[in-house]
């Protein structure tokens, strides 16, 4: 996922805004795309890029963004976000915004990314609208005090942990799934207290265009914005002094953003995906086993996903098998043609169509295709595709694909299989599918993931007792349930004492007796306690 720029002095390049200034920061990210290599170059140098759009006329930079963050840092110190009744009165605008908006969200996604209305509706609204009922159900005992045992040393006392907000928070989401993306972090953040800003992506212009008028109509734009825009928006979002952001990305612009939030030691969160691997065993139910890897990768949005399955690792034995099931199941789902299914979502937009059809065409990919292929530019859509033994140093397999092709590796045993995806960066989410038990054991303990789910995919984000987060290269931080609550919280230890129970031994002057009994109180030594109290008493 890159960002696009947009507004006042922006030009569109290949389908992006660019500005001539405030974008430079970001071109090592954006000239790895090959066909704006060029112009990145030529533009650091002159200091503009060519027109090849009409400049848009509003304007948000760095002034309006310190006006934007000091009117919500006003609204916060007021205490309003603090209350219950506040929080819960918000968490109610958004359960009442999703259901009476359902229509123009599902509208809005079609318009995006031909997003299929119940895929729409079953992985964006319901699991949004899901988020906010846990939040209304569980507010109260969430914001409860945590009671925490004291020490002796300490007697007579009690502690507790309380949840404060943070204050003002910034969310930056993704176009893959644009409404769940947004509105999760902002229900966490909002459950914490805090005041919020949303920065959806210009990506999915027209859900970020429906966040915009939504947010501002359901609910309380004292302490809630949503900022449309690009690169230059967002730099100048990140310009300022935030109390945690969220990103949800790519790893090139999480480096980024990391950056500029380690300027303010501004704490992050940063859900950026990787490439997921599916190890999938001989020992499964092979049509059932088939069914759910379709669902997790064809019919997640098209492969468009963080934790979509990127490849499949199998036995060379068992690998033919797979594929002819497949093949068989892919036609089930889509027809002959799936090109023109409507129950596929396209590609986002013409970059990232072009970025994956170079990644099918390079050399040595290309005659590895086994399934698939086919691609349509206008409709932007690519079919299943489904590659064996593509080379390991290949670009496909050495960057998230984001789309709807799934190599096949092959491996002499599933152990073996297990050090290939322990090679690699750690992923979002790791896959297995087999009735083996000690193999089930063996994955959990061995393989490293943001998280895991056996004989199945992706539906484990949709527990709101587990956190979602990455590892390494994959993200830092979780959210999802009270994990979001957590996330927008900081956690205060606070101790009581009375007046009461006051001893001298704590007290200099420091004199042997007093070094016994501290001694032994500080290790818990119940003997050497008794011992120095009776010399105490003694004397």
């Amino acid at each position: 996922m890159l960002w696009a720029a947009g507004g006042c002095g922006r030009t569109l390049v290949f389908g992006y805004h660019f500005t001539a200034k405030s974008d430079l920061p970001l071109l090592p990210v954006l000239s790895s795309c090959p066909a704006i290599s060029l112009l990145c170059r030529s533009a650091s140098a002159s200091g503009t890029f060519p027109v090849m759009a009409e400049e848009e006329n509003r304007v948000f930079g760095a002034s309006e963004a310190s006006l934007l963050i000091r009117e919500l840092r006003d609204s916060f110190k007021s205490g309003r976000t603090k209350s219950y009744d506040w929080r819960v009165s918000q968490l109610r605008g958004i359960e009442k915004m999703i259901e009476e908006r359902e229509k123009d969200i599902i509208q809005a996604l079609y318009m995006d990314l031909s997003k299929p209305e119940l895929e729409s509706f079953f992985s964006e609204i319901s699991t949004s609208k899901s988020s906010c009922k846990k939040a209304l159900k569980e507010l109260k005992k969430w914001m409860m005090p945590e009671k925490v045992k004291t020490s002796m040393t300490t007697y007579p006392s009690s502690a507790e942990i309380v949840s404060e907000p943070l204050g003002v928070v910034l969310v930056i989401s993704a176009w893959n799934y644009p409404f769940l993306l947004s509105l999760d972090p902002v229900i966490g953040a909002i459950a914490a207290g805090n005041a919020v800003v949303l920065k959806p992506s210009e990506i999915a212009p027209a859900t970020s265009s429906l966040l915009a008028r939504l947010l501002e109509e359901y609910l309380d734009k004292s302490a809630i914005r949503v900022v449309e825009g690009a690169v230059p928006e967002t730099t100048a979002l990140l310009d300022q002094k935030w109390d945690k952001i969220m990103y949800t990305g790519s790893g090139r612009v999480g480096r980024i953003v990391m950056a500029a939030a380690a300027r303010h030691l501004t704490p992050v969160i940063l859900e950026l995906g990787g490439k997921c691997p599916a190890i999938v065993d001989s020992n499964v139910k092979l049509e059932v086993c088939v069914r759910r890897i379709i669902a997790g990768k064809w019919a997640a949005n098209s492969g468009q996903a963080c934790i979509s399955i990127d490849y499949i690792i199998t036995t060379k034995q068992f690998a033919p098998k797979l594929i002819d099931a497949l093949k068989k199941g892919i036609e089930e789902s889509f027809g002959e043609k799936p090109i023109e299914s409507p129950d596929m979502s396209r590609i986002v937009n013409a970059f990232h169509f072009k970025r994956l059809v170079n990644l099918l065409d390079e050399e040595r990919v290309y005659h590895k295709i086994v399934l698939g292929g086919q691609r349509e530019e206008k409709l932007l859509k690519i079919a299943p595709t489904v590659l064996l033994d593509v080379p390991e140093d290949s670009q496909i397999m050495q960057e998230e694909i984001f789309g709807p092709m799934l190599p096949i590796l092959t491996v002499e045993n599933l152990e073996e299989g297990f050090e290939v995806v322990n090679s690699k960066p750690k992923p979002l989410a790791a896959y297995l599918f087999t009735n083996n038990e000690q193999l089930k054991k063996e994955f959990v303990q061995n393989v490293s993931a943001g998280g895991m789910l056996v004989n199945d995919a992706i539906l484990h984000v949709t527990v709101p007792g587990l956190p979602f987060g990455g590892i390494g290269e994959s993200g830092i931080g979780a959210y999802h349930g009270k994990f979001s609550f957590d996330a927008f919280s900081h956690k205060k230890g606070v101790m009581y004492r009375s007046f009461e129970g006051d001893s001298s031994v704590r007290y200099p002057p420091y004199t042997p007796k007093k070094q016994r009994l501290l001694k032994a109180l500080i290790n818990g030594n119940i003997i050497g306690i008794i011992l120095a109290l009776i010399s105490w008493y003694r004397k």
